[in-house]
This record gives C-alpha cells, sequence and structure tokens, in this order.
C-alpha cells in the first residue's frame, strides 16, 4: 500500500435527536468530504461515538454506505481515498475481530488504538499489536495517552513498526519531541512508514519537521481549507500553509473546547451539516462553550 499523506477527517457519526443515527446525514457528510477534496476517511473512530454503537446494526450499515460512496467517487474521478477503518478495542480478540471486518469490507487500512482503561504493559501491547497485524490489512497505530491511560514511547513503537502491515502511527501524544523522534528512528529508516498527527493545532509543527499529515477532527467542518493547509505544507509552500494555520487556529481550539465530537458537532449543526445529536454519556456542549464556538466560527470566517 502506498504511504498515507494528507488530510484524513475523522468523521462524526451523525445523529437524530432521539439519538438514532441519522443514515441519510452520514451519507450526505461523506459525499460533502469526497466533494471538497478530502484525501482519506476514518469511520468508527474516536469521533464517531464508536464506544456507543451497535457493531452488528449501526456499524455495519455506516461502513456499507461509506464504502459504496467512495468506490463511486474513486469510479466517477479516478481519485484514490483511502478509507481507514476504526478497529479499537481493549479487547485483543475484539480488535482482531475489528481488523477482520475492515480487511472484508475493503477498507485500505485499520485504525488500532492501544488498549485502554486495562493499562497493558509495553509487552502487552506489543502483543496486542502483533495480533492485529497477522490479520493481514494495513495497521495504523492509534498513540493518545489522554484517552488510553498508556503513552507508546518511541522504543515500543520502534519494534512495533517492525511487524508485518503496520503502515502509520496517529501520534496525538501531544509531544512534540517524541513525534520527531518517531521520524527519526522510524520514518526514515523505514520506507512508507506514515506519521500523521492526531491534534489539529500540532498538524503544521508536525508537517515541518517530517510528518505526513493529519487525522482531523476540524475537516469534518471545513475539509476544503484543511486539506489546503496540508498540501501547502508538503509541498513546502511554508507562507501559505502558515497563513491557513493561524487563520483556522482560534477553531482548532474551540473544537475541543468541551469534548470531542460534542463541540465539533455543534458548530457542524450550527453551519447546516448533518451532525445531530450525541449519545450519553456525552451530552451537548454547554452555553459558554456554544458562544466560543459560534465566535470562533466567525473570526476563522468558516
Amino acid at each position: 500500500m502506498a504511504t498515507l499523506r494528507g488530510a484524513f477527517t475523522a468523521l462524526v457519526t451523525p445523529m437524530h435527536a432521539d439519538s438514532s443515527v441519522d443514515y441519510d446525514g452520514w451519507r450526505k457528510l461523506v459525499k460533502y468530504q469526497l466533494e471538497n477534496g478530502i484525501d482519506g476517511l476514518v469511520p468508527l473512530g474516536t469521533t464517531a461515538e464508536t464506544p456507543t454503537l451497535d457493531e452488528n446494526t449501526e456499524e455495519d450499515k455506516i461502513i456499507e454506505i461509506v464504502m459504496e460512496e467512495v468506490k463511486s467517487f474513486e469510479k466517477k474521478t479516478g481519485k484514490k481515498v483511502p478509507v481507514v477503518l476504526g478497529a479499537g478495542s481493549n479487547n485483543t480478540r475484539d480488535a482482531v475481530k475489528y481488523c477482520e471486518r475492515a480487511k472484508k469490507a475493503g477498507a485500505d487500512a485499520a485504525l488500532v488504538v492501544t488498549p485502554y482503561y486495562n493499562k497493558p504493559s509495553d509487552e502487552g501491547i506489543f502483543r496486542h499489536f502483533e495480533a492485529v497485524s497477522k490479520v493481514g490489512v494495513p495497521i495504523v497505530v492509534y498513540n493518545i495517552q489522554g484517552r488510553t491511560g498508556k503513552n507508546i514511547p518511541t522504543a515500543l513503537l520502534k519494534r512495533i513498526a517492525e511487524l508485518p502491515h503496520i503502515i502509520a502511527v496517529k501520534e496525538a501524544s501531544g509531544n512534540i519531541n517524541q513525534m520527531m523522534d518517531v521520524i527519526a528512528e522510524i520514518k526514515s529508516k523505514k520506507e512508507n512508514f506514515s506519521v500523521l498527527s492526531g491534534d489539529d493545532s500540532l498538524t503544521l509543527p508536525l508537517l515541518s519537521v517530517g510528518g505526513d499529515g493529519v487525522i482531523s477532527v476540524v475537516s469534518n467542518l471545513a475539509p476544503a481549507l484543511v486539506t489546503e493547509m496540508v498540501h501547502d505544507a508538503l509541498e513546502g509552500k511554508w507562507n501559505e500553509a502558515r497563513t491557513l494555520h493561524y487563520r483556522l487556529l482560534p477553531f482548532f481550539k474551540a473544537a475541543f473546547v468541551d469534548g470531542n465530537p460534542t463541540s465539533i458537532k455543534y458548530a457542524m449543526n450550527v453551519k447546516g451539516l448533518p451532525a445531530g445529536a450525541v449519545r450519553l454519556p456525552l451530552v451537548e456542549v454547554n452555553d459558554n462553550a456554544k458562544k466560543v464556538i459560534e465566535a470562533a466560527l466567525k473570526e476563522c470566517n468558516l
């Protein structure tokens, strides 16, 4: 598989007021992303509220629709748009099952998060990724200590990256020094290994030191602008990329002001995109957060 590069959207799951999945809205959101030039799509990640979705009904339908729309778009345009399907679990057997589902669905890769809550040792984390790597679908390692309670140190990631089918890391540690170590010690020595930002606000800094792109929350709302910023940076157009970064920076912050995906969903609803409600235990953003989000939308001209 080719290196993952560019802007990928960590898609929300649109929901009706009764918190049922809005499948028509989902189809519209996928089309909106494709029509606005996004490089790739990441359904069923954290931003999708995946822990609250039923895997045998809702998740299967979500996968069916996104694969259908992407294949139709690719056939019509000739442009390849990778689908990286969320496949994370703190139960290794389930993670393997989800990777098998991604492979069967024709996804280009599976996004596998560090096992959360269990807080396994480094050896346990390695064996978890060893198990999913055996499925045969390309794997993107998702490192996000803030949600899992465990950071994947560079030495451990280097070991994981030597497994078959490990093609990338979504780096959401928030530690730019660690990200640079990953680039220096892994990306520079493993052909086609990608380092993708998991934080919108750190996308440009990561690109400036050799990163490959972003798995973005903000691109749910502004796919064209996020894609343009990333492409400018990848093409060495640093002034243009920096201008877009600072234009979007207030919204990079506002999109997480009262959690994710609650904040981005509110912003999307304000702009008329089909995001809708969130499911418990998530609740709608508070009134102060609404003001921050609305002000950022205005300031960023979104």
